[in-house]
C-alpha cells in the first residue's frame, strides 16, 4: 500500500497562516425529526439528532450535527447532548477554529479512546461545525480546500427493510416512482429470508446495484454460509456480515471471496482501517462521516482506500440536514460513483435548513457554497430543541 502524506486543512494555502478567531461559544441543540416507515434502527417513530454551533470571537459561526442511535451505537441522545456540552465543548473554547487536528487532540484528552475513538458520534457534531466554520472563513467549499474537484451529484440507493417478503414489490416500487434505481437491502439473522429477498429485488430491479447489509447479523458459520448464495441471488456488495469484534470471521469471508466485503461499524479511525487492512479482512469501507468523529478523519480514511486500491462506498446513519451534506462533499470529493446508502430523505418527514435537499432522478447535489455548502434555520433550530 502506497502512503501518502496527509495534509492537514490548516495547511491549505487558502487559508490565513496566522489562523482564525478564536472559539468564544460552543451551543448544543438537541432536536427531534420525525420517521416516515419501518426501519430497524429506531424504536419509535423518531430520529434523534444533536445540533452544534460554534462561534468565534468575530462573530463568524459554523454549524455541526451528530446523528446518535441507540439501536446502531452506544451513543444515545442523552450521552451526546451531556459529553458535548460538559466535555467537549469546554475543550475548544479558545482555540483556533481552522486547527482541526488540534481540536480532535483536545476532544481525545478529554473523551478518551477504548479500542477505538471514544464517543465518535458526539465529536462529528464538533468536527462539522469546525469544518463549516473554516470553508466559511477561507469562503470555500470543503473539497476545495483539500484541493479536489468534487463530482456534481451523488447517487442514491433506496433503502429495503421489509417484514415479509410480500412488502417487497411495493417498496421497491415507491423507491423506483420517486427515481431510485438502486437498492440496499437490511439482512440477517434469517438466511433462507434473506436469499429469497435478494432474489426478488434482483427479479424486481434485474440493473440495479444491489448491496446486503447484515450490519454484524450473522454468526461467522452462517455468514460463510450465505455469501455464495446471496452472490448467486444477485448481490454485488456484502457489508458489515459479522460483528466488529469477529476479526477472523472477516478475514475468512474475505478468503472466501464470494463477495466483497465491506467493514462499516468497526471501522471507527483510520488507525483501525489500517490494521485491518494488514490483516488482510476486507474490500472496503461502507464510509459515514458520522461514525468517524466527522471529516478529518473520513477523510484521511478514504485516502487510504484509495492509495490501497480498496473500494470505498458512500453510506449514513440516516442522515438529515448538516450530516447529510458532510456525506456528500465526502462522497463528491472522493468521486464516490456507486450508489450511495443515505436514505435520510426516504425516513425523515422534516428538516432544519433554509434550502432543503431536492432528490432528482435519485441523486442528490454536492453542495458548494462555503464551508458545508448548507444554510440551518437557526430560528426553527432553537424553538424546536428538547
Amino acid at each position: 500500500m502506497t502512503r501518502r502524506v496527509f495534509v492537514p486543512l490548516a495547511a491549505s494555502p487558502l487559508l490565513p497562516a496566522a489562523g482564525g478567531p478564536p472559539i468564544r461559544k460552543v451551543e448544543v441543540f438537541p432536536v427531534i425529526y420525525p420517521v416516515t416507515g419501518h426501519f430497524r434502527f429506531f424504536s419509535k417513530p423518531q430520529r434523534p439528532a444533536v445540533f452544534v454551533k460554534i462561534t468565534c470571537e468575530d462573530g463568524s459561526s459554523g454549524w455541526g450535527q451528530s446523528v446518535p442511535t441507540h439501536i446502531w451505537s452506544y451513543e444515545t441522545l442523552e450521552s451526546v447532548t451531556s459529553s458535548l456540552r460538559n466535555y467537549l465543548a469546554p475543550a475548544v473554547i479558545g482555540r483556533d477554529p481552522l486547527d482541526i487536528a488540534g481540536a480532535h487532540q483536545a476532544m481525545n484528552r478529554v473523551i478518551a479512546p477504548s479500542f477505538s475513538t471514544g464517543m465518535p458520534i458526539a465529536k462529528a457534531g464538533i468536527d462539522l461545525a469546525l469544518h463549516d466554520l473554516t470553508g466559511k472563513l477561507a469562503k470555500r467549499s470543503i473539497p476545495s480546500l483539500w484541493g479536489r474537484v468534487p463530482r456534481e451529484r451523488i447517487t442514491l440507493s433506496w433503502t429495503l427493510n421489509p417484514r415479509t417478503l410480500d412488502e417487497t414489490g411495493e417498496l421497491v416500487a415507491e423507491g423506483s416512482k420517486r427515481g431510485y434505481r438502486h437498492f440496499n437491502i437490511k439482512v440477517a439473522p434469517d438466511p433462507r429470508f434473506d436469499v429469497e429477498l435478494a432474489k426478488l429485488v434482483r427479479r424486481l430491479a434485474p440493473d440495479c446495484f444491489l448491496w446486503a447489509d447484515a450490519n454484524g447479523g450473522y454468526d461467522p458459520a452462517t455468514a460463510l454460509s450465505v455469501a455464495p448464495k446471496l452472490a448467486a441471488a444477485g448481490v454485488n456488495v456484502l457489508e458489515q456480515p459479522v460483528a466488529a469484534n469477529r476479526l477472523s470471521g472477516f478475514r475468512d469471508l474475505k478468503r472466501q471471496g464470494a463477495l466483497p466485503i465491506l467493514m462499516d461499524e468497526g471501522v471507527v479511525s483510520s488507525t483501525d482501517l489500517i490494521e485491518f487492512i494488514k490483516l488482510g479482512l476486507l474490500d472496503g469501507v461502507a464510509m459515514k462521516p458520522a461514525r468517524t468523529a466527522g471529516l478529518w478523519d473520513a477523510r484521511r480514511q478514504a485516502e487510504i482506500l484509495r492509495d490501497a486500491g480498496l473500494l470505498m462506498l458512500g453510506s449514513g446513519l440516516t442522515d438529515p440536514d448538516v450530516s447529510l451534506a458532510a456525506s456528500l462533499l465526502l462522497f463528491g470529493a472522493f468521486d464516490v460513483t456507486y450508489p450511495a446508502a443515505l436514505n435520510g430523505l426516504q425516513f425523515l418527514t422534516a428538516g432544519f435548513l433554509k434550502k432543503p435537499f431536492q432528490l432528482e432522478d435519485g441523486t442528490l447535489p454536492v453542495p458548494t457554497a462555503p464551508g458545508l455548502g448548507v444554510e440551518v434555520d437557526e430560528d426553527a433550530v432553537r424553538r424546536n430543541t428538547l
